[in-house]
């Protein structure tokens, strides 16, 4: 578990490519300081496994399901990414609940300048915008950010200089594609609800909705 706080940007070192999968080796400085063979790194909002370290180096690996479900297609030797250590029991709650499982990916649509903060306009499916409230949070790109409005095919978050200057956000550009994880509480919310819940499209029709 994970709580969307960046703790620093990884460089892309070398990309070892499978027939469907591939390797990453990722340079890094504060998430090395105690990790060990087996930790989880959130990488780009990803949950990784780190599988070696050596040096300022780990490396780990993506399956082809992830590489289908998010943009690690796009990275390039030299292209940094978000890091972040598993949650420790003892620290601090900043952000929000995180678990490194990507819904999907979103395209930048808009990026405008409003005095120190930073607006983007996200595009993403149906399937993700269901669970996007506005004032309620997601994770692009591993980032935990509060949503401030909500469109029929996109939403928009304001970023603020220290989390421009501490991420890769401030990289992206119109166009960029970013991974998204929506509130797991919502989506477990709907899990056990929706099962329980007398109102189908049927009743609605039959009481003149």
């Amino acid at each position: 578990m994970f709580t969307g706080i960046v703790e620093e940007k990884g460089k892309i070192k070398a990309i070892k490519k499978g027939a469907r999968s591939c390797t990453l080796e990722i340079q890094a400085k504060q998430v090395l300081t105690d990790l060990k063979v087996g930790d989880s790194v959130l990488t780009n909002g990803v949950c990784l496994t780190a599988t070696s370290i050596e040096n300022d180096v780990f490396t780990a690996d993506v399956m082809s399901e992830t590489l289908n479900r998010t943009s690690f297609l796009e990275l390039r030797v030299g292209s940094f990414v978000n890091l972040e250590r598993a949650m420790a029991i003892n620290s601090r709650f900043g952000g929000h609940i995180v678990t490194g499982h990507i819904d999907g990916v979103g395209k930048i649509l808009k990026i405008q300048r409003d005095d120190i903060a930073v607006w983007y306009t996200v595009k993403a499916s149906p399937e993700i915008l269901k669970y996007i409230i506005e004032k309620g949070s997601v994770a692009i790109d591993g980032i935990s950010l509060t949503v401030a409005k909500v469109f029929e095919d996109s939403f928009k978050v304001s970023i603020i200089p220290h989390t421009l200057k501490n991420t890769i956000l401030n990289e992206k550009k119109q166009g960029s594609i970013v991974n998204i994880e929506n509130d797991v509480i919502g989506k477990y919310v709907e899990k056990f609800v929706l099962p329980q819940s007398k109102i189908t499209k049927e009743f609605l029709f039959k009481n003149g909705f």
